[in-house]
């Protein structure tokens, strides 16, 4: 894949639609993106997802006045290096790439954030192999980030109690972990080992120390569609300690094995189908809604408390139009607001064999219950060199900084295929 710009067209083929491009050098090629298990056009919603005609996208030159989005969350990565060796994945698998320097990635931080307001992530690779990851997290909260989210998958932090501590005495506010279903069989065919056990213990060690923990599930045809269900029913058994499970349906980009097909792919509409199906209906589509801070086919987000085994949600499809968050500043950091508070683990934790002993319609208890065991169930379906599509990075909001520059997400780590 030559990752040469190309028109592209949505074409519908009885209730499926697809991406259809023509490269001049490789020909016709067209991908999935939706499977008419729902409608489409209630998804978004009457929301603009056109196709522009020249895009400036995909470059890596940064948001420039094609962009639509204001910056929600921003990612440095600062490690490419890492302890697995996995499937689908842009890291290094021998851990030999060179770092960042720490003043480099410091003056990145201080480039980046604004004081009191920014969500950053710090991703790689995995984060945890730097030795002075804490004090990365000391800087950006020195330089008042408001809040630090780590992207790891849970070993380190499974494997030492007391490391976990001192990301949380550096001011780390929550955890984004790997975790890919509830039996190692899934983990030994995507991560190459058994890892269910260190990713329970991570999970006991990050409630131990305070710091929240959504779990994030990469979606893979034949090997875990069929523990979506598994997977959001142990994260609402782990409450409040989990937050909530945020679902990557697999994309296509770094060590990709095969050019991928349509049975490779899963479509955000399968994905809501799935979850009410595997749940029982505990969690229904109408509780899942489109994206609103960005294009309604980059994800959803669903936002509820924990009651017993069972979530109440908060919002429904049907009763909110979503409207976007992120054209000015002011809107985009409430928007950081409201998801940084679901994420968060609430400093005091009552016992949680006790969770559940008032009225749910009471208001006081309703909104204790709220603050404590709030839960979302969020996806975000990163695009490849197959799928890019220009109408949705223009509307995205969670960008990379390097070296001055913010730049899509999707667009930053895309990768061409060489088979």
């Amino acid at each position: 894949m030559c990752l040469r710009r190309i028109p592209a067209q949505r074409v519908q083929k009885g209730s499926k639609i697809f991406l259809r491009k023509n490269c001049s050098d490789h020909g016709p090629f067209e991908s999935i993106i939706w499977r008419g298990l729902s409608d489409i056009n209630e998804w978004v919603n009457g929301s603009d997802i056109s196709i522009p005609v020249e895009p400036h996208c995909p470059d890596n030159c940064g948001l420039c006045e094609d962009h639509l989005r204001n910056t929600c969350c921003v990612l440095i990565n600062v490690t490419d290096n890492c302890n697995l060796n996995c499937r689908f994945c842009l890291a290094d698998q021998d851990g030999n790439s060179p770092e960042p320097a720490f003043e480099e990635i410091h003056k990145s931080i201080l480039e980046l954030i604004i004081k009191d307001k920014t969500l950053l992530q710090l991703s790689g690779g995995e984060p945890t192999t730097r030795k002075d990851l804490p004090e990365i997290i000391s800087a950006a909260k020195e330089a008042s980030a408001k809040y630090v989210q780590l992207n790891s998958n849970g070993i380190r932090l499974g494997e030492d109690k007391s490391y976990a501590g001192k990301l949380a005495r550096a001011g780390l506010s929550f955890v984004f972990m790997q975790f890919d279903g509830t039996d190692d069989s899934v983990y030994e065919s995507l991560r190459g080992r058994a890892l269910l056990k260190i990713k329970q213990k991570a999970i006991e060690n990050c409630a131990e120390h305070n710091i929240g923990v959504t779990l994030v599930p990469t979606i893979v045809r034949d090997v875990n569609t069929k523990s979506i269900g598994e997977i959001l029913k142990y994260a609402i058994s782990q409450s409040p300690a989990v937050r909530g499970v945020h679902f990557q349906p697999v994309s296509y980009f770094g060590r990709i094995p095969e050019k991928p097909g349509e049975s490779d792919r899963i479509t955000l509409d399968e994905l809501v189908y799935e979850i009410e199906k595997q749940t029982d209906g505990i969690i229904k589509s109408a509780d899942l809604l489109p994206s609103s801070c960005d294009h309604p086919l980059c994800g959803f987000h669903g936002d509820f408390v924990v009651d017993g085994n069972s979530l109440l949600p908060l919002l429904k499809r049907s009763e909110k139009k979503a409207n976007c968050c992120c054209g000015d500043t002011t809107a985009a950091e409430k928007n950081r607001e409201f998801v940084a508070r679901r994420w968060l683990r609430p400093a005091m934790q009552p016992d949680q064999r006790e969770k559940f002993n008032g009225d749910i319609h009471d208001m006081d208890y309703f909104l204790k219950q709220v603050k404590t065991y709030g839960f979302t169930v969020t996806a975000m379906a990163f695009q490849d060199a197959w799928n890019i599509d220009f109408s949705r990075l223009r509307h995205c909001s969670f960008h990379v900084y390097d070296k001055g520059r913010y730049v899509p997400f999707c667009a930053y780590y895309l990768t061409g295929w060489k088979g």
